[in-house]
């Protein structure tokens, strides 16, 4: 690998489980990707999703947090039409001063939900239309100067969290390169402006007292298992998981069923969205990741191991780290 690796953990909460054996299922990739040498895990804001677990994303953070004590957390990313950027401030200056030099901060546009969610969550529709300048003023209650005059974030002010844009369309690259802020695109489940989006970002980057150039994380799905077979048997189950997840409508698919709907036009956008996928033994999936860094031009990789069971997502950890050698800490390069 040429490339740093991270993780982005989606708190998965799997068929039969409950969200207290999601969460620990999270501190446990978390104490083992700490231990292997991955460079950070993040974490996503998503709401009413029975399936994962990180709607209450800096919570989270701040319990992995606990139970960790040297990878560096983070929101990938913290939906930010759906809060004030001083409360964000707050939580997350909070979450430095508790855990100094381990803490990063995502924001993306989306709502992280569906429309009746974003009622429910008080968002007004046109919230992301403002999102630049949100940014903006959330950058000035962890850095200074503050924009809303006589408003600090305490804890927050001076803490410096960096930010992060995150993206899967030109808008992100644009806004990113423009404030000078690295840049982390949504390739493992909207693949298609990939190309395009990172190279808008660079060649549109301007320095800034954060960054004084660009960086590129590339988000990639992997399943790595000990053969090629149980890989490609665990990415089925990750497919048909899906296939209940995005179409079922609360209905849960027989195995036959999802199959017929992934051959169908319908389940192609379920295909499409994993288009960027490493699966296989540990060394095809080192192999397929050093190609994608250099067909993405990322900086750094940031993985999701998509296997639907626990123990199966700690073992493609683990396979991974030791293809890339993580005992001379290549991850950290």
């Amino acid at each position: 690998m040429t490339v740093p690796l991270s993780i982005l953990d989606l708190a998965i909460i799997g068929k039969g489980q409950t969200a207290a054996e999601s969460f620990a299922g999270s501190v446990a990739m978390a104490q083992l990707a700490e231990r292997l040498g991955y460079r950070r895990i993040w974490y996503a804001e998503h709401h009413n999703m029975g399936s994962i677990a990180s709607s209450a994303t800096s919570v989270l953070i701040a319990h992995i947090a606990a139970n960790t004590s040297t990878i560096r957390l983070g929101a990938g990313g913290v939906m930010l039409p759906n809060h004030s950027p001083l409360t964000i401030a707050e939580q997350f200056g909070t979450l430095e001063t508790l855990h100094p030099g381990r803490i990063d901060l995502g924001l993306g546009r989306a709502p992280g939900s569906d429309q009746n969610t974003m009622r429910a969550l008080r968002r007004d529709p046109m919230a992301a239309d403002t999102f630049p300048q949100d940014v903006l003023e959330l950058q000035g209650y962890l850095t200074g100067p503050t924009r809303i005059q006589g408003v600090e974030a305490t804890p927050g002010k001076g803490t410096n969290v960096p930010l992060y844009i995150l993206g899967s369309s030109l808008f992100g690259a644009h806004l990113a390169a423009q404030l000078g802020l690295p840049y982390a695109f949504a390739s493992h489940f909207a693949p298609n402006a990939l190309q395009d989006a990172v190279a808008v970002y660079r060649r549109e980057f301007k320095p800034s007292e954060q960054l004084q150039e660009p960086y590129v994380i590339a988000g990639v799905n992997v399943v790595a298992a000990d053969s090629a077979a149980e890989a490609q048997r665990l990415f089925l189950e990750v497919k048909r998981d899906r296939v209940s997840r995005f179409l079922g409508g609360g209905r849960e698919f027989t195995d036959a069923e999802a199959d017929l709907i992934l051959d169908s036009p319908q389940g192609q956008h379920i295909a499409q969205m994993v288009k960027y996928s490493a699966v296989g033994t540990p060394e095809m999936v080192r192999d397929y990741l050093d190609e994608f860094a250099r067909h993405a031009d990322a900086d750094e990789l940031i993985v999701a191991h998509q296997s639907t069971g626990t123990e199966q997502r700690l073992r493609s950890v683990e396979l991974v780290a030791e293809a890339v050698d993580a005992s001379e800490s290549l991850l950290k390069s």
